[in-house]
């Protein structure tokens, strides 16, 4: 399995395995600047180059300790933010904005947050269904050409939002969750992926924690059991019951489940990248192992039929419709 791949057609080559740093801002448990810096610098030094973020991750707070940690490693890294999600007054989320003054605000703003003069790689992280596609990508079109962003992402977006934004301008990757307890994007996603070019980044592949097999008791910040019924009662107890075929096909390997679940996610196609969250500097060298661990036929078939058996949803119906996901969401 290549270590580096090449995002979309015309992007660059990166590790395959990126960081994800959303809960570096308390939403699963208190947040720690230390060692979050400590965490971007370590994944700078092992080579991994994509580092995940947005605007809404801690109200600005994700992008202004990104922004402040790497300071002058910005060479070394591959910042990929995100914008378009509202903000209630209570902080919630409230919407989305593709309107064109929008972008560019969020763009503006995020530069400042990040202390950088051009983002990588630049997603809509909800699509505004009162802006047509057409116009939130024409914005973002010109900020690639202004040499503010380099690259047009899309998250969470659904095949005719995909395929409407390619025809204004390239798409680079798309992201959505998948792992192997959430697989909705397969059916079509994946393949809209393929036709336009794009790569597809998959976030949480560990399943939020669970699949790593060390899911311990959640914090009263922890927000896992609140917007998904898998962290919960039997749910919980039956889930992590499937999370043991993943540690008997990692003992094979002499691996830990989550250097499986991330070898099974990078198995699905040389298209395929996987942002994982971490906290601890230990488990940033552990997770980039599962570019070694190479899963047989068998073992690949096996572990994609767990997800047939998983108990609740990645989101529930409530917290799926506030969420605005335009991707499947069974």
């Amino acid at each position: 399995m290549t270590s580096k791949r090449k995002l979309g057609r015309n992007g660059p080559e990166l590790t395959a395995l990126g960081l994800g740093c959303m809960g570096m801002s308390g939403l699963y448990n208190q947040a720690d600047d230390t060692r979050s810096a400590e965490v971007l610098n370590k994944a700078l030094d092992l080579g991994i180059e994509l580092l995940d973020t947005a605007d809404i991750y801690g109200h600005g707070h994700n992008e202004e300790l990104i922004g402040k940690a790497i300071g002058t490693r910005y060479a070394e890294a591959f910042i990929a933010s995100k914008f378009g999600i509202l903000v209630s007054d209570a902080g919630g989320m409230a919407g989305a904005s593709g309107k064109p003054d929008y972008v560019r605000d969020c763009c503006d703003a995020s530069l400042r947050r990040l202390q950088t003069d051009c983002i990588d790689l630049f997603f809509i992280h909800r699509t505004d269904p009162d802006t047509p596609i057409e116009d939130t990508m024409g914005a973002l079109a010109d900020l690639v050409q202004a040499g503010k962003i380099r690259y047009i992402g899309l998250s969470e977006a659904s095949v005719g939002t995909i395929r409407r934004a390619a025809a204004v301008h390239p798409i680079a990757a798309v992201e959505s969750e998948y792992s192997i307890f959430t697989r909705d994007v397969e059916a079509q996603i994946l393949p809209a992926c393929r036709e336009i070019g794009a790569a597809f980044i998959a976030y949480s592949p560990l399943g939020r924690g669970m699949l790593t097999g060390t899911l311990g008791k959640m914090g009263e910040h922890d927000i896992r059991a609140h917007i998904s019924d898998r962290f919960s009662g039997d749910n919980l107890k039956k889930n992590l019951t499937l999370v043991r075929h993943i540690k008997a096909i990692g003992d094979r390997h002499g691996a830990t489940p989550a250097q499986v679940a991330l070898a099974w996610v990078l198995a699905q196609g040389d298209d395929m990248f996987a942002i994982f969250g971490t906290t601890q500097p230990a488990n940033l060298q552990a997770n980039l192992k599962a570019m070694q661990v190479q899963l047989n036929a068998a073992e690949l078939a096996e572990l994609s039929a767990l997800s047939t058996q998983v108990q609740g949803t990645r989101y529930t119906e409530a917290v799926a419709s506030h969420c605005m996901l335009e991707t499947p969401k069974p």
